[in-house]
């Protein structure tokens, strides 16, 4: 993979963000994934520092990827603070396009597989409701996967019928998701049940025309039903063929390393780096 399709998610290398920065332009990649959280949050960032973080990100010799928020604190299917958690989004959207990558990444929730309860209407009008805005600024809200099986997301985006809805596609979390939820519910982790109707991989086949966006993580499920992030390259996602995949579909946007658990971030991120230019 070109370094130029290589990005590096700054808050996982607990350090900070401006020396972070720094350190992954070093090692040449292309990119960096900014957290829309603490100095830039949409609040904390008017329009001329947003303006000077783009300069400063391309003085580096690098673009932004993505932002990301919302890493799981929001529910756009429950009725509670659902306007709130709408304003809350087109500020995000506007933050995306100011920032002039375009993209927001965010978890929305967790959707019913079928159509037809309110928690489904709700979470249509909220897409609905981002995509105009993202017409309108000029940015697309990439959801990103894990809850729920991709032909459930892939059924949202085409009941809304916008292009500024898309996907930050992560394969890991499509690992992640299903023993997370037997863990909440009580209930025994089915390996078989869950690779087939998550599709890590191959779910980049049912979503690869929505991507606009994917994280490079790994993990894996052990026999207990525990679920484990690992380094990149070490897990259950077949890297080559979920690349093809995307090739395949006609992605040609970042690769962005996420990394959210380790003693050692900055090997663990500096590894995933040459891993992925190996592919």
């Amino acid at each position: 993979m070109d370094d130029s399709r290589i990005a590096c998610k700054l808050n996982n290398l607990k350090m900070d963000r401006y020396e972070a920065m720094e350190l992954v332009a070093g090692w040449g990649v292309g990119g960096v994934h900014l957290s829309a959280t603490g100095p830039f949050a949409p609040e904390n960032l008017d329009k001329a520092a947003r303006k000077a973080l783009v300069e400063h990100v391309h003085g580096l010799g690098l673009e932004i990827s993505a932002i990301m928020c919302w890493g799981g604190q929001v529910d756009l299917c429950e009725e509670e603070d659902w306007e709130k958690n709408v304003a809350w989004g087109k500020r995000l959207l506007e933050l995306a396009a100011d920032l002039e990558c375009g993209i927001w990444g965010a978890h929305v929730g967790i959707m019913p597989w079928e159509t037809g309860k309110p928690e489904w209407e709700r979470m249509v009008r909220a897409m609905e409701q981002f995509a105009e805005h993202g017409k309108k600024v000029g940015a697309v809200i990439a959801i990103e996967t894990g809850p729920e099986p991709p032909i459930v997301v892939k059924r949202l985006i085409e009941t809304v019928g916008s292009e500024h809805i898309r996907v930050n596609y992560d394969p890991a979390n499509l690992v992640i998701w299903p023993s997370l939820l037997a863990i909440r519910r009580g209930e025994e982790y089915d390996k078989e049940f869950a690779l087939e109707h998550y599709q890590p991989v191959e779910g980049a086949k049912v979503l690869g025309p929505y991507v606009a966006h994917t994280h490079a993580k790994d993990a894996l499920v052990h026999e207990d039903g525990k679920y484990q992030e690992v380094p990149l390259g070490t897990g259950w996602i077949d890297w080559p063929r979920y690349t093809a995949n995307l090739a395949e579909a006609g992605y040609e946007g970042y690769f962005a390393i996420e990394r959210e658990v380790g003693d050692d971030p900055v090997g663990d991120i500096k590894g995933a780096v040459d891993f992925l230019r190996s592919l």
